[in-house]
């Protein structure tokens, strides 16, 4: 309770203060006399070009000029009014007008004429104000403000979303398949640079994995390869930072989608924002469903001393559904133009069904068939969520300077049971052995409680300090029970698992940076206390890690960042970088439990597990030019006590505790554990080019040579090797106006290939694959738009190991997601000047935006 009252308290006092400070601010902004200019006020009205009608909350802003005092700020009202009170006669003004997707309006406003017989007040109608809408020169063609589908910096990339053909319709894991530098794996996992990335959601931890996020309510994705210290120092592999949309135009807006196809995809979204006066609310709906058959193969001969002892063969069809619903809303309260109150709400659930079948065959060492298995499972699982985020911002005079904090509450709970029917054969057909029957069920629920808060600081105008501090708790319990089932009498497995953990993370930073001329710098320090406390419930056995522990590696929970930037010209910059991060093993890998869904692979984790370090380095080079840009990236990654999947056949000790579950006696047990070092050298190269008006390309490769140290009970696991991955992404629009049909049809291709990538015990098989969609906008206003989109056009997709070692040596693949066509239908609507308040006076606008 303490926990949760301590930033609540805090997020009060930080919005009374700021408010007290803005009353302030507006009573007293710059030195008056005591006499008080009631009458003197200054008033006018904001107009929208386009509707040729007021505009609402515009931000209006009144300085001493020449800008070196604020004397009052305002946001105009719904009919675009604005008027300043209790001016001074005989001073000059300058008044400020901005709004997004427009230019800023400035204008200079002398009060001396308007001081008559040395009157005591005055008053000005500065009439109608027309903003007009944000235009960009380039090459003699003026340009509508709007957004590549690709941006690039010194320091991150944004992807926007919109402009991603093969996502629409689909979710957040066919976002990432389409951007540079990203890969994403057999079970939706991304990678960064072929390591896990932290994945935020509006600049936060998030709850929910990639495929529970319809791509139609992502707005754009940016990427931070190697973040400073203000980031959560567990980011080792970088951030991915998924926005979703939150429209704040004024007005009544929203986009509504609907796709079908095949395998089983039916999916629709609604997203919808309302902003009238200092409010605006905003509403999300989405449900997605996708099916299909994916299937895998495993090939396998056992040895012993060398000598080859048996074979095994394995072909797997696993026929799933999978459904998913989410409603997120909230609302923004501008309570003037300094404070801002945001509190969102998301609820959301998911269900899923799986059907698979293994045939197996169990060869001698002359590859004679000695016996066949077959295994069928039917399971289902669920969860439902619960998230509400509560924010405050408050922003000073000063430019550059504010205060944001926020609390974030996650609840989420699931469940699961499944049914494994193992059979045996003989050649002849007959009984090998008699049938074993599993079942499982499971439930887990989860809260967890975040406090962040951030403060920017500008000391200079060249220079500014940011400090902030987080606070993270997390509570995880659950219980899953397997049984052996023999003639409708079920006995308790010593696979069963009941089990809690909690997680605290404390955080606090501070960063300082400076502009010299063409030289930047910034440097940081960000210090974190973690702890993981995990427990075994039936047996008290007790795992888990903290950081630091005592003074001897006190330096263990410091992490600090610098960053150099260089300009070399208006076109080119260079920057070097240097992080030290830190990657936690998640549950799944400290949880000493034995997944058995595949009789010759099963998975367990290791309580024995640390936290791995990072010592990151990058040089950077950007450079400009008149038809797009390029980014190159030379990068050195150095983990001390790498986390590295670890695979050994079952021990006997171990195969007796899990007879009863109908496990091969040779099948081959997968875990992690602490490399001495692993060391990544790399570099990556990404060119976004548009060689004409209608058509541009943004080619991409990533090359690396990775060198494993490890020694695991006398064993050497050591491996080193080069590889590499690049990705096409191309865009074309037929421009042809004198054909309805085809004018303004797009086109999007994608193709990425994967090279084999070297583990410990062996090597990743490579992998490639291609998505195409086609778009075209119709109706009024380009309002309509239908999209048809093929994921995985070859049907390439899949993921491959082969593992080589005394013991056995293995070569398997196995897929999640099949090739899949969807046809998107969407609709844009919105009215600037819809009002709720003149709905009820009965004064209904007629004109769309």
């Amino acid at each position: 309770m303490k926990f949760v009252l301590l930033p609540v308290a805090l997020i009060v006092f930080c919005f009374l203060n700021g408010s007290a400070q803005t009353e302030r601010e507006a009573q007293q902004p710059v030195e008056m006399p005591l006499l008080q200019f009631k009458s003197s006020r200054l008033y006018g009205k904001v107009v929208d070009p386009n509707s040729e009608k007021g505009f609402a909350a515009a931000s209006v802003q009144l300085y001493l000029h020449p800008r070196d005092s604020l004397v009052d700020g305002l946001f105009t009202k719904a009919n675009g009014d604005f008027s300043f009170k209790n001016l001074r006669p005989g001073t000059a003004y300058l008044l400020i007008i901005t709004a997004l997707g427009f230019e800023p309006y400035e204008q200079i406003i002398q009060t001396d004429s308007l001081k008559e017989n040395n009157a005591a007040s005055f008053e000005r109608d500065l009439g109608n104000i027309v903003l007009q809408t944000q235009v960009k020169e380039l090459a003699d063609i003026k340009i509508v403000a709007t957004k590549p589908a690709f941006e690039m910096s010194i320091d991150r990339k944004v992807f926007n979303v919109s402009k991603s053909l093969n996502a629409t319709g689909g979710t957040a894991v066919d976002v990432m398949r389409n951007i540079p530098s990203v890969s994403v794996d057999i079970d939706g996992n991304v990678q960064l640079r072929n390591s896990p990335p932290l994945i935020f959601v509006d600049g936060r931890p998030t709850i929910l994995t990639l495929d529970q996020i319809p791509a139609d309510n992502i707005e754009r994705v940016e990427l931070v390869t190697n973040p400073s210290a203000k980031f959560d120092a567990a980011s080792s592999a970088g951030i991915i930072n998924v926005v979703l949309k939150k429209d704040k135009r004024i007005g009544l807006n929203g986009i509504a989608s609907a796709s079908v196809g095949i395998p089983k995809v039916l999916n629709g979204s609604l997203n919808m924002n309302l902003r009238e006066g200092k409010i605006n609310f905003f509403v999300s709906a989405s449900r997605n469903q996708s099916g299909g058959k994916a299937r895998g193969k495993t090939e396998r001969e056992n040895k012993k001393n060398g000598i080859t002892q048996d074979f095994f063969n394995q072909a797997s069809a696993n026929d799933r559904l999978r459904h998913f619903t989410s409603l997120n809303y909230g609302f923004d309260y501008f309570i003037d133009n300094r404070n801002t109150i945001t509190i969102t709400h998301s609820v959301g659930g998911g269900r899923f069904n799986n059907n698979e079948l293994q045939q197996q065959e169990y060869l001698t060492n002359i590859k004679s068939p000695e016996y066949y298995g077959a295994r069928t499972s039917v399971g289902r699982s669920g969860f439902n969520w619960n998230n509400l985020r509560l924010n405050y911002k408050h922003t000073f005079p000063e430019k550059g300077r504010e205060l944001t904090a926020d609390v974030t509450y996650n609840f989420v709970k699931g469940h699961s049971n499944s049914e494994i029917i193992n059979t045996y054969t003989a050649p002849d057909g007959s009984e090998y052995k008699p049938s074993a029957t599993v079942r499982n069920d499971g439930r887990n629920r989860s809260p967890q409680l975040t406090f962040q808060a951030d403060y920017v600081h500008p000391v200079s105008e060249n220079s500014k300090f940011e400090t902030g501090v987080r606070s993270y708790y997390k509570k995880f319990r659950s219980y899953f029970n397997v049984f052996s089932v023999e003639d409708g009498s079920e006995m308790i497995l010593p696979l069963s698992n009941n089990y809690e953990y909690t997680e605290r993370i404390n955080a606090v930073y501070g960063t300082y940076s400076q502009k010299m001329g063409s030289f930047s710098y910034q440097v940081g320090l960000r210090a974190e206390h973690s702890k993981f406390d995990g427990l075994l419930i039936d047996s008290a056995y007790k795992f888990g890690y903290q950081y630091p522990t005592s003074m001897k590696n006190f330096f263990d929970g410091f992490f600090p960042s610098l960053f150099l930037t260089q300009e070399l010209s208006e076109k080119d910059q260079m920057q070097f970088n240097f992080s030290r991060r830190i990657r936690r093993p998640d549950f799944w890998q400290l949880n000493p439990f034995i997944e058995i869904n595949d009789p010759v692979n099963l998975r367990q984790g290791n309580p024995e597990l640390q936290p791995e370090f990072i010592n990151s380095f990058e040089v950077n080079y950007s450079h400009n030019y008149d038809k797009g840009n390029m980014l190159g990236v030379l990068y050195w990654r150095n983990n001390p006590r790498d986390i590295t999947q670890y695979s050994d056949t079952i021990t006997a000790e171990k195969y007796d505790q899990l007879q009863n579950a109908a496990v091969d006696p040779n099948a081959i047990l997968n875990t992690f554990v602490n490399a001495s070092t692993t060391n990544r050298y790399g570099a990556e190269f990404t060119m976004r080019y548009k060689a004409a008006g209608n058509f541009d390309i943004t080619p991409s490769v990533n090359m690396q040579y990775r060198s494993v140290n490890a020694n695991i009970n006398d064993m050497d696991l050591s491996n080193e090797g080069f590889n590499w991955n690049a990705k096409l992404i191309a865009n074309y629009k037929l421009k042809m106006e004198d054909n309805a049909v085809l004018h303004n049809l797009s086109f999007q291709l994608t193709g990425q290939y994967e090279s084999s990538q070297v583990i410990p015990q062996g090597r990743r098989l490579p992998q490639y694959g291609v998505d195409f969609a086609m778009r075209k906008d119709f109706l009024k206003n380009n309002r309509g738009t239908l999209t048809l989109g093929i994921n995985d056009v070859f049907n390439t997709q899949r993921w491959g190991t082969i593992y080589d070692t005394e013991a056995f040596y293995q070569d398997s693949y196995r897929r999640w997601n099949v090739r899949n066509f969807r046809l998107t239908f969407s609709y844009k609507f919105g009215k600037a000047d819809f009002s709720i308040l003149n709905k009820l006076r009965g004064n209904h606008g007629d004109e769309d935006s």
